[in-house]
Order: C-alpha cells, then structure tokens, then sequence
C-alpha cells in the first residue's frame, strides 16, 4: 500500500487548520527559533536578555537544574512594566518565566488520528505517523512527507495581564485579524527543529510544509497555563511538553530552501 498524501493544497499553501490534516502535538521553544527583523531577532530583549547572532548561549529555563540552548527574543520586553515582571503562580507548565520569549509549533499530519482520543501525541512523531503501517511508511518519497506534513509556528512574549488571555492554544496558531495574529504569514519547506539539529546535524524528517506568523504577540501566562492543563488532559502522557524545549540555532543561508513565500491572509 502506497500512502497518498492529500494535506496541502495550492502550492503548500492553505493553511494547515482549513487543509486535510489534523493538529497532532503542541509544543514549544525557548526564544524563538525563527528570524523575523524587528519582531524576534538579536535586538529584542527578555529577563536573561538575548543572544547575539549568530554565537548562542545557554539558559537554564526548561525545567530545574535543565539547560537548553535559546532562542531569539521579541521586542516587547519593558522591566519598568510589571506585566512583564510580575511573577505568575504555575500550575501546570514548567520552568516558564514572565517576560520571556517562547516559539509554539502545532505540528499537522494527514496520517494523524483526527477526530480520535489519540490525536494529540508526544512525541510529536508518534501522532505525526499515527495512521502509518510499516508498509505504508516504507514508500514515503520527500515530497510525500512535504505534501502530508506541516507545522504551524507563532512567537509569544508571556505577560502576567489578562487582558491578553486566549482561551485555547492547544487547539492551534491564533487568528485573530483585530490583534493582527496569524495575519502576515511566511510559507517555506524545512525540517523538525530543536537543539539535537545544527548547521552539522540535520533533520531526517524532510522536507516538511512550515508555515509561521512573522509577528510577535503579546501572551498572558494563564494561557499557557490553560494550555499546560489541557495537555495534561490528553490520553497519551504529554508531560514531556509541558516545558520549553531548546531552540535551533538559526540555520545557514546556503542551507536554507529558495522556496519561501510570505502571504497576508485576506480579510472578510
């Protein structure tokens, strides 16, 4: 048997939430693994301030006594503004911090277990393959991948203000056109990320269909927080993401696809 992807369509680009796939995992980064000047860059700021581009440091905000390598970070850090400095009392996430910087991916898959008790998965691989057999997933050919899987990426600064609460991240990428989120969206093929993948050490999971909000938004704590307990509600154990997780250091231009593509989503 032949898996025959049908997620994306139009060149890769209908978005992944109104495509054939289904969201199989929600995780994220510290700082953000993503380029975006003059929204997460080497400019922005945070609590443990920033990295440079392209030397990266270590911070110790995954979980206690863990190290991961971070990411970018936004520019909306204030440390006269309390919202950016009052600490929030976590129930559910780990090791997050107001004021900083994290990256959310909701990964998609046609072969996921959409509308199931198992769609949501950690490791993400599992639910990205979830419907495969053996035999299904020996013929998968890179386009097959590109065309069957596809992650959406959106970049938050956490603040204690509920003025910024969204109810429902796990559900997927927030769209909101009069908070302008989700709007200015870069389309390109590129692979899993994380710290275990370098400029040295690639993906074998690739090409996958990328599609990331260049903006960076503003993000109460108790949204994450909210989205920490509805993981924790999953049948499968997602324990592992309750945490931000290390961040790709920023992949080389002679490495990166000439494929990208920027789109503004139509208003109604």
């Amino acid at each position: 048997m032949k898996f025959k992807p049908r997620l994306l369509r139009s060149n890769n680009k209908t978005l992944l939430h109104m495509s054939y796939s289904s969201q199989v995992n929600v995780h994220w980064h510290l700082g953000s693994e993503h380029y975006s000047y003059g929204e997460f860059d080497e400019n922005g700021d945070g609590p443990h301030g920033n990295i440079p581009r392209p030397d990266w440091a270590a911070r110790d905000l995954a979980e206690a006594g863990e190290q991961v390598q971070d990411g970018f970070r936004c520019h909306h850090y204030d440390a006269s503004d309390p919202k950016f400095t009052t600490p929030y009392e976590w129930k559910y996430c780990e090791g997050m911090e107001v004021g900083e910087t994290y990256e959310v991916h909701w990964p998609h898959s046609a072969a996921g277990a959409c509308g199931t008790v198992n769609q949501y998965q950690t490791p993400f691989y599992d639910g990205v393959f979830c419907n495969l057999d053996m035999e299904a997933f020996s013929t998968l050919a890179a386009q097959d991948i590109a065309n069957a899987v596809g992650v959406h990426g959106q970049v938050f600064t956490i603040v204690n203000d509920e003025s910024y609460f969204y109810p429902d991240m796990m559900r997927g990428m927030i769209i909101d056109e009069v908070m302008g989120m989700g709007q200015d969206i870069a389309y390109y093929t590129g692979s899993t990320t994380g710290d275990t993948r370098s400029n040295e050490m690639c993906s074998m999971y690739t090409p996958i269909t990328w599609q990331v909000d260049r903006k960076c938004h503003l993000i109460s704590a108790s949204s994450f927080d909210k989205l920490c307990y509805d993981m924790k509600m999953q049948r499968d154990d997602m324990s592992d993401d309750l945490h931000a997780h290390g961040s790709r250091e920023l992949v080389k231009d002679d490495l990166v696809a000439n494929n990208q593509a920027r789109k503004h989503v139509r208003r109604t």
